[in-house]
């Protein structure tokens, strides 16, 4: 896909699927695209924790979760989203729910990439979470990427 292609994609075609983000002050959605082969995913996201130290930098684990909702108690929050989608039980990175890191800009981000991990269909009902720290792509089950900080469902 040409960048032209991506543009063209974005401002002719609606999503097939959307998840609205909320938690902790952060807002935003992510937006799933069928291109036919792939899912095209494009997030927009607003209110992330800002480092303020110098070589500091804001990066956030970003994973599909297996479950379908964003409850969770006070000690566990969105624990009800379960663990990353994982339908082919493979070993973390290679969950079809793991994602690229988010990379904050003073409290925002905005990031788009192509998976061919899952279809639109496969993750309708399912969770999209942000951590509070970087994926480490090694760590099993999930990457030791911290406390989970906001959530959307995937519709």
């Amino acid at each position: 896909m040409t960048l032209c292609d991506f543009a063209a994609m974005l401002v002719m075609n609606s999503p097939k699927a959307r998840a609205k983000m909320q938690g902790n002050g952060i807002s935003g959605e992510v937006s799933f695209f069928d291109t036919g082969k792939n899912v095209l995913v494009v997030a927009d996201i607003t209110g992330l924790p800002r480092h303020e130290e110098k070589c500091e930098c804001d990066v956030f684990g970003f994973h599909i979760h297996s479950g379908g909702d964003c409850g969770g108690t006070a000690e566990a929050p969105f624990a009800d989203t379960k663990g990353h989608y994982d339908p082919q039980g493979c070993p973390h990175p290679c969950h079809a729910g793991d994602m690229p890191p988010l990379f904050g800009n003073k409290g925002r981000a905005w990031m788009a990439f192509m998976t061919d991990r899952f279809t639109v269909g496969e993750i309708i009902g399912k969770t999209v979470v942000i951590h509070m720290m970087p994926d480490d792509f090694r760590t099993q089950p999930s990457g030791d990427s911290g406390e989970k900080i906001a959530c959307g469902v995937i519709e």
